[in-house]
């Protein structure tokens, strides 16, 4: 089985989330990280909440690895 990859971020996608911030780039950035320490707080609670048996032995990780 192939492992799954990510599509690349098109340049319009980073466009847009500066036009959401009205074009300042630091408010972006943290709207991102707030989202990121949202996603990784839902991401702990799982794994407390999901037995080994129901993720058949699956364990999230925490940080991506970039093999770029």
């Amino acid at each position: 089985m192939k492992p799954l990859s990510l599509p690349k971020i098109e340049p319009d996608v980073i466009e847009d989330v500066l036009a959401w911030h009205g074009g300042d780039a630091r408010e972006a950035i943290s709207a991102l990280l707030e989202d990121c320490q949202h996603l990784r707080l839902q991401l702990a609670l799982t794994e407390a909440a999901a037995s080994s048996g129901f993720t058949r032995g699956w364990r999230p990780h925490f940080d991506r690895s970039d093999n770029a």
